[in-house]
């Protein structure tokens, strides 16, 4: 397989990715992450990994390239990386209770070949305090993902249930996305 490229700047998807044990090349595109309006959240994330995976291939040619984007949903509403404390707080107040929505899009690009792929994993949050929220918040880690949460981080403890792929909810579908870039000629080395 050719040189591989992560599309992203998340440091989440770069730990997922290293679980295959393959080397690739991580790359922070500059891309409009504009969402697009009047598309359903399964096409909103794929058109967004796309945006990525075109900025990435203009700076490596010849490279398998991997774009990425996520969103949550809730009631409709799609919630994005919180700006502020405030914004925050309304997020979460939003999910709980409640279920939502975490929709992973990916793009797989190489040459003129191009897979593309979401998953949806819907999430049950507890009913959370006001206590339970000024806690999370004061831990710093709403501020740079959507929806205000990490599941994979002190998020963990506002989850009551999963239905779907949990690394899909933490940024990138590492299972379907091994069997996508079989198709590409990969083949995870033993360690």
């Amino acid at each position: 397989m050719d040189h591989l490229v992560l599309a992203s700047a998340s440091p989440r998807r770069k730990e997922i990715l290293q679980k295959l044990n393959i080397p690739f090349t991580t790359f922070s595109p500059n891309a409009d992450e504009t969402q697009p309006s009047g598309l359903a959240p399964s096409e909103i994330v794929t058109t967004l990994a796309l945006r990525k995976a075109n900025v990435a291939s203009e700076h490596f040619p010849q490279a398998v390239i991997i774009g990425s984007d996520t969103i949550v949903v809730c009631d409709d509403l799609i919630l994005g990386k919180p700006k502020n404390m405030n914004e925050a707080k309304l997020m979460l107040r939003k999910l709980s209770g409640n279920i939502h929505s975490v929709y992973t899009g990916v793009v797989i690009k190489h040459d003129a070949k191009i897979e593309t792929f979401f998953e949806k994993t819907d999430v049950e949050f507890w009913e959370l305090t006001e206590t339970d929220i000024q806690h999370y918040i004061k831990s710093g880690e709403p501020f740079d993902k959507a929806g205000a949460y990490g599941i994979q981080g002190q998020g963990a403890f506002l989850v009551k249930s999963i239905t779907g792929d949990y690394y899909s909810v933490v940024g990138l579908p590492i299972s379907r996305l091994y069997r996508s870039l079989t198709k590409f000629g990969l083949t995870i080395p033993p360690n």
